[in-house]
């Protein structure tokens, strides 16, 4: 039997450290780092340059018929205006929307469709619009007029 006296002593492996790192691993750090770099440039670059917003000449064109329609100031009948605002309105949606038989829609159902498509003009708050063309006497007031030829251009030109 063999006595503890004659046993070897226990060698423990050198401890582990982690630095200085092996060459391989400079490598992928300096190609890490490389790529980043050039991500971070190549987003700032992006940003920078913008690509300019693309004009688009049927919204243009609808935008200068909606400022050359007579508006019905002091105290004219507004009927007329009101129906002209309903024609470009459905001429621009049989162009945009050829699939959704809108020009087959009234009221309601007419501003919740121009709505739908820019909540932004808010244009079902204007019942006026699809009913004053109706009425033997409708009238607006010059900031009424305002205000709905500003939504109506608004829907021109942010409707999607």
């Amino acid at each position: 039997m063999i006595q503890l006296d004659e046993l070897q002593p226990i060698i423990l492996p050198p401890p582990v450290s982690l630095w200085p790192l092996a060459p391989g691993w400079w490598l992928l750090a300096a190609v890490l780092a490389v790529c980043l770099t050039t991500w971070l440039f190549i987003k700032k670059a992006r940003t920078a340059v913008a690509p300019a917003p693309q004009s688009d000449p049927l919204r243009e064109h609808a935008v200068e018929q909606l400022h050359a329609l007579a508006k019905p100031y002091d105290g004219e009948h507004a009927g007329a205006w009101l129906q002209q605002l309903n024609q470009l309105l459905k001429r621009l949606c049989a162009i945009r929307y050829p699939d959704s038989a809108s020009h087959t829609l009234s009221g309601r159902e007419w501003l919740a469709f121009l709505d739908s498509r820019c909540p932004a003009a808010g244009l079902t708050r204007w019942m006026i619009l699809v009913q004053g063309a109706y009425q033997p006497d409708c009238r607006l007031d010059d900031k009424s007029i305002a205000q709905l030829q500003s939504a109506v251009e608004i829907w021109i030109r942010k409707h999607v």
